[in-house]
């Protein structure tokens, strides 16, 4: 009888550190994403909702209220990837330059997906209502609370 192979307790350690580590980061982000509340979601869907407000009034401004103000900030639709809160306002302004290109806006929330405690992914559908022609489309948008707030810091749009 062969007798069972032994494997020395210091060869243990690497492996059981790795292990212990996995662990450690895999808890971390379960107690995270445990900690977006229902209050986080309704916080997101007001926001949004403050948004589709903001645009049927023709207030592009006010709608923008709802990104992160930074140069961190990306917006990714038909034209390219923008990057920075600024260059995303202009662009706005110059494709909806008045109301009636602007429509009335409608969005539909298909899932909210918490990533940690102060960040989560959405994906929706709009639907722009216009005299010069209906626009639909998708996107996802990724949020994060920052002091407090809920704000997008990244928006892909597309038809």
């Amino acid at each position: 009888m062969s007798s069972p192979a032994k494997f020395p307790l210091p060869s243990l350690i690497p492996f059981a550190s790795v292990v212990f580590f996995f662990l450690m980061i895999a808890c971390s982000d379960r107690g995270k994403v445990s900690s977006f509340s229902a209050q986080d979601k309704k916080d997101i869907l007001s926001l949004l909702n403050e948004q589709q407000t903001d645009w049927n009034n023709g207030d592009i401004n006010s709608f923008m209220d709802g990104y992160v103000k930074s140069d961190s900030m990306q917006f990714v639709g038909s034209k390219g990837i923008t990057f920075g809160w600024e260059q995303t306002l202009t662009n706005y302004k110059l494709r909806y330059p008045d109301t009636v290109t602007m429509g009335k806006l409608h969005f539909e929330i298909m899932r909210i997906n918490p990533i940690s405690a102060d960040a989560a992914w959405l994906t929706g559908r709009y639907h722009l209502k216009r005299t010069i022609g209906d626009a639909t489309g998708v996107f996802t948008l990724v949020f994060r609370k920052i002091e407090g707030e809920w704000k997008i810091a990244y928006d892909h749009t597309g038809n």
